[in-house]
């Protein structure tokens, strides 16, 4: 890795010619303003910058916000209005920086961040963050370390659980930006498919791996590779296990309304394994460079995300991802389930103002798992995509903006989840493994969740929170067990900023 970022380091004066103004930061999946964005995206209002990828950076944001001020489609222009100003970047030839501190709390009936899987104690927690970025021409840097108590509850944290106060790098990246390439390293939360749902390949849903990652293209075509070093893992008899993390993205926008995206992604492992940059060769097939070219062991899976405009202002967007079809052995006892998943989603305004998004997933029981439990997609037991399989879910959402300055969406959803797990063992070769039902192991447990959410910021103050009632149907798994629960949490904070030039 260090190679290649000093190669591109000597390359960067050779490119001054075709350079295009400046690097841009990503907007983080966190922030309390980017779910407007996505509801003038719902609305059909905005051109989506990055139809199924997030996150997008900042300028192609504005350059969206502009385009539709331009053709006149936005109706909520006091927002997008505000929108503009809060996410607008200085240029000039001078390097810049920022700096950005928030302090305030978060809390938190269950200390995972999934809802619908609540699990780890709640209670009310402090929390503060430092953001600073400096931008050199083409050259960003961006870190923001968080002090973040909560973690130490939430079983989906991979670090230490014996600290009263422990942290985190919610970001931290370099960003070599060109007119056609873009150069990353380092870590941030990133979402493949439809907003709404974690995506199946590629999620926000654990928290974010140290990644190198390179894009090539336009908006027409872009391609995107990355490649990450997972936590190494330990054997039954206590051998180190090398696991390493590889993506490819294809996206084409085919017309206007029509834009396509081809994926893979693959883990590999073993106790001597080594950083493979043949899996990492950005125009390379990972498919044939495993089960169908050299051979080698590894889980890969393949994907395709596409986004349809069919009418003036609604969309429908599928995601689907497949780990393993059978398509020789279709009965017996011996037979291997199928594995994959798939999500469908359509979205459009409702009225003058709302937006609405109807969402409907599926993950097969044996789905991101398979028979070498090292290669399994997941980091430190957390799924790289989805962090649960064995499971179907339905969900409406409709967004309303308040007063330019903040977002509320009602949601119902249902979800219905056997008792696969992505860290279950696989089961092994020569049994019954016909007798694995495609979805829903054991007893299924059901949840009916009614939900309101807030999010936005005014001012210093940045505030994001929903309340749900959940209804649960077999809770944990056992039969007759229901329950009626309250499921909230809430993050405010208080921010000041200071930015300049550098001298």
């Amino acid at each position: 890795m260090l190679r290649v970022l000093r190669l591109a380091a000597a390359a960067a004066p050779l490119a001054a010619g075709p350079l295009a103004g400046q690097a841009s930061a990503y907007v983080p999946l966190d922030h309390p303003l980017l779910p407007a964005v996505e509801h003038l995206i719902a609305r059909g209002e905005v051109d989506d910058p990055a139809p199924a990828s997030r996150p997008f950076r900042q300028a192609d944001l504005i350059r969206a916000l502009d385009s539709a001020a331009a053709r006149g489609t936005l109706r909520d222009t006091s927002l997008a209005a505000r929108l503009r100003q809060a996410f607008a970047e200085e240029t000039g030839e001078r390097p810049r920086w920022a700096i950005e501190l928030r302090a305030g709390g978060q809390g938190y009936t269950h200390a995972r961040r999934d809802p619908l899987h609540p699990e780890g104690a709640g209670g009310v927690r402090p929390y503060l963050e430092a953001r600073a970025q400096a931008m050199f021409g083409n050259v960003l840097l961006v870190t923001r370390p968080a002090i973040e108590p909560r973690l130490t509850r939430d079983p989906d944290w991979p670090g230490r659980r014996d600290l009263e106060v422990t942290g985190r790098h919610v970001e931290g990246y370099l960003s070599a930006q060109f007119r056609w390439a873009r150069l990353f390293f380092g870590q941030m939360d990133q979402q493949w498919g439809p907003v709404g749902l974690p995506g199946i390949g590629l999620t926000d849903y654990g928290y974010p791996r140290t990644s190198l990652g390179l894009e090539v293209g336009s908006d027409r075509l872009r391609l995107t590779a990355q490649a990450s070093v997972l936590r190494d893992a330990r054997d039954s008899i206590g051998a180190r296990i090398h696991r390493y993390f590889f993506a490819h993205r294809l996206a084409a926008r085919i017309t206007s309304r029509l834009h396509v995206a081809l994926w893979e992604t693959t883990v590999l492992a073993g106790q001597d394994r080594v950083f493979d940059w043949r899996y990492g060769n950005p125009v390379t097939i990972l498919l044939l460079a495993n089960q169908y070219g050299l051979g080698d062991d590894g889980n890969l899976l393949v994907g395709l995300d596409a986004t349809w405009r069919f009418a003036s202002r609604t969309s429908l967007a599928l995601q689907l991802g497949i780990d393993d079809l059978q398509y020789q052995n279709r009965s017996g006892p011996t037979r291997t389930p199928d594995r994959y998943a798939f999500t469908l989603a359509a979205f459009g305004p409702l009225g003058r103002r709302l937006a609405w998004r109807g969402l409907y997933t599926q993950a097969t029981s044996l789905a991101f798992r398979t028979g070498d439990p090292f290669e399994s997609f997941t980091d430190a037991g957390v799924g790289l995509g989805r962090g649960f399989a064995d499971n179907e879910q339905a969900t409406l959402r409709v967004s309303a903006p308040l007063a330019s300055r903040w977002l509320l969406e009602p949601e119902f959803t249902l979800l219905r989840q056997g008792e696969g797990r992505l860290t279950d063992p696989f089961p092994p070769a020569g049994t019954a493994r016909g007798d694995t039902p495609r979805l829903f192991i054991g007893i299924r447990e059901t949840t009916w969740r009614w939900a309101l959410g807030l999010s936005g910021r005014t001012g210093p103050l940045a505030l994001t929170a929903s309340a749900a009632l959940h209804r649960v149907l077999d809770a944990d798994h056992v039969r007759g067990r229901d329950r009626t629960r309250f499921e909230g949490r809430v993050q405010a904070t208080l921010g000041l900023g200071w930015k300049g030039e550098l001298r």
